[in-house]
């Protein structure tokens, strides 16, 4: 005869709930898929940092017309990066708004060394961070070439762009070199932590 005992013993070994604890590890430590848009004016190194996050060494490029899509899994979270291109950008600009619906978050990369076109690098930013399907986006800005003489600084960036007068939007600024990979994971880490943050209190208020 089965006591209730040897019932709840047998159904603790049952293929089931071991099948049931197998999917909530699954769960537990599968990563986390984010879907990114990278953009920012011609020459800004967007592929270039899209591949060096992607396989950790610099790809020569060929300024990108259409996009390059690559996925990168850092820190338990997979970031499906979609790197619209810069060349050409007001032919592609009616394009855009078509890679922004269902993102997370926006990676939008300066030329530091572009100081003639820093204001147009703003008017882009600025169109595209104000995309109605951008508006609750995590901004992400890399300020890139910074091993070179004459870039300007992060802070200069942030001026240029106008990042200090955004109100009720998260944003982070990251330093960075494209061609050695400076910056680029400190940038994620942000990104990661940030992006955790987001869904967990979306899911706290529902």
């Amino acid at each position: 005869m089965v006591g209730p005992c040897d019932f709840c013993n047998i159904l603790l070994g049952s293929p089931f709930l071991e099948g049931r604890n197998y999917e909530r590890k699954q769960e537990a430590t599968a990563p986390v898929q984010n879907w990114v848009v990278m953009v920012g004016l011609d020459n800004a190194g967007k592929t270039t940092i899209l591949y060096k996050l992607q396989i950790g060494k610099v790809v020569t490029t060929i300024p990108t017309v259409g996009f390059n899509v690559e996925k990168v899994e850092y820190k338990n979270v997979d970031f499906t990066v979609w790197d619209a291109g810069g060349q050409g950008l007001y032919k592609l600009r009616p394009l855009w708004k078509h890679y922004f619906n269902n993102n997370d978050c926006l990676i939008y990369v300066v030329d530091s060394m572009d100081r003639e076109r820093i204001d147009q690098a703003k008017q882009e930013f600025q169109i595209t961070i104000n995309e109605p399907t951008m508006l609750n986006n995590i901004i992400l800005v890399f300020a890139n070439k910074q091993d070179l003489n004459g870039a300007m600084t992060p802070t200069e960036v942030c001026e240029g762009l106008g990042l200090f007068e955004l109100r009720n939007r998260k944003w982070h600024i990251q330093g960075t070199c494209g061609l050695k990979g400076d910056g680029l994971f400190e940038g994620l880490d942000w990104l990661a932590s940030t992006l955790k943050e987001k869904k967990a209190a979306e899911y706290s208020s529902v």
